[in-house]
């Protein structure tokens, strides 16, 4: 099929910075997009071809955004899978497959395929409802502390917290959870796999993440991970692995954990371009989202090494600032050697609200990470 100045349309659900990101790519090669979200102003209006805004957990917005398109992808995993799911039985080329996406969708069913497939991850327990883990601490069946999670639409930091006394439950929403054995890791590490439609597969670097205390939100993520290279080649088996299990198609971001003794536990995987790989738009040969791009329309996988090491830092609204955005202090940052800033184009900011990210190129890796630490205490996103 030829997909480039054509009638061929791609659908894409979700317009978020993901989607906005992939249309940079679907731009640079013409190839006509249709995005379906429910916000007017979605990061995505302004640059695919056709905006259509719907409810993605609706069963009718889905599929009939999947009956005027030639493929559809995901920007984000919380959509509707019955929709998907016809919308595959009647012929659509739906990547990620539906199959994958019903397990990565659920985190308790996440954890039991880890489990079924041998895949090393924190021990865990699940829970139709959040009283039911009350239960089990009075009757000596969890200790705290712990890390409690929704199953369901969590994100960036949200749906996550730690519990180290009954009362930390108090707020956190009722329904099916699980609860998590806190790790105490070395390193937190990402891999992304991309997979073709025709099973070609290749891995990117290792990358190393920081998070910041509070917000359990990624502060820093830093390719390549500065940690010994038996470590990395074990956690790039680990994504292959999950990778050749799940049999995604596009990307899946594997997030684990580097423990004290040097093994890899798996913590959760993301079927899409990831916050982790925001860094290969200036660093990478292929950056991510054109890979994604390549990898549904089945077309060569790119290089996934790095011309550069780079440093991605978050940009996030600032605590105490809710409204109109101001980006601060934006002409500082941009004197530096090697920053480029992307902004999301989210007008209203609120405290850790994703508004952007910077990335930071450099050919020493100690360097990038001290311009970076300057660029996260230089710009500030606050409101008017």
């Amino acid at each position: 099929m030829n997909y480039f100045s054509s009638e061929f349309k791609l659908g894409i659900l979700g317009g978020g910075q993901l989607g906005k990101m992939l249309l940079y790519e679907t731009r640079k090669f013409d190839i006509h997009t249709k995005v379906l979200d429910p916000s007017d102003e979605a990061p995505c209006k302004i640059a695919c071809n056709e905006f259509i805004k719907g409810d993605l957990m609706n069963f009718d917005a889905v599929y009939a955004l999947g009956k005027i398109v030639d493929v559809l992808t995901i920007e984000i995993e919380n959509v509707n899978l019955d929709a998907l799911e016809k919308l595959e039985d009647e012929g659509l080329k739906v990547f990620p497959p539906t199959r994958a996406l019903r397990i990565i969708q659920n985190k308790a069913k996440q954890k039991l395929f880890y489990v079924d497939n041998n895949i090393p991850t924190a021990d865990f327990q699940r829970f139709a409802y959040k009283s039911e883990i009350e239960d089990s601490v009075a009757n000596g069946g969890l200790k705290f502390p712990f890390i409690w999670k929704a199953t369901q639409f969590g994100y960036d930091g949200q749906g996550v917290k730690v519990v180290r006394k009954l009362e930390d439950l108090n707020g956190l929403p009722a329904g099916e959870c699980i609860t998590e054995e806190m790790i105490n890791f070395k390193n937190e590490l990402a891999v992304i796999v991309a997979r073709s439609a025709s099973g070609e597969v290749r891995t990117y670097p290792v990358v190393e993440m920081e998070f910041h205390p509070e917000a359990n939100q990624v502060e820093y993520v830093i390719c390549p991970a500065r940690i010994d290279a038996k470590v990395a080649e074990k956690a790039q088996e680990i994504a292959l692995q999950i990778s050749n299990k799940i049999r995604h198609v596009g990307l899946l971001a594997v997030e684990m954990f580097q423990t004290q003794d040097d093994k890899i536990l798996v913590n959760e995987v993301a079927p899409r371009p990831h916050n982790s790989g925001h860094y290969s738009i200036e660093a990478s040969y292929t950056n991510q989202f054109e890979q994604h791009i390549r990898a549904i329309l089945d077309l060569p996988l790119g290089n996934t090494g790095s011309k550069v090491a780079g440093i991605m830092v978050n940009l996030v609204g600032e605590e105490g600032h809710t409204g109109n955005v101001v980006y601060k202090n934006m002409e500082e940052i941009l004197s530096l050697d090697g920053v480029t800033p992307h902004i999301y184009g989210k007008k209203q900011t609120r405290p850790f609200r994703k508004m952007g990210h910077v990335t930071i190129v450099n050919n020493d890796i100690k360097e990038a990470r001290k311009i970076a630490e300057q660029v996260k205490n230089t710009i500030k996103v606050i409101s008017e």
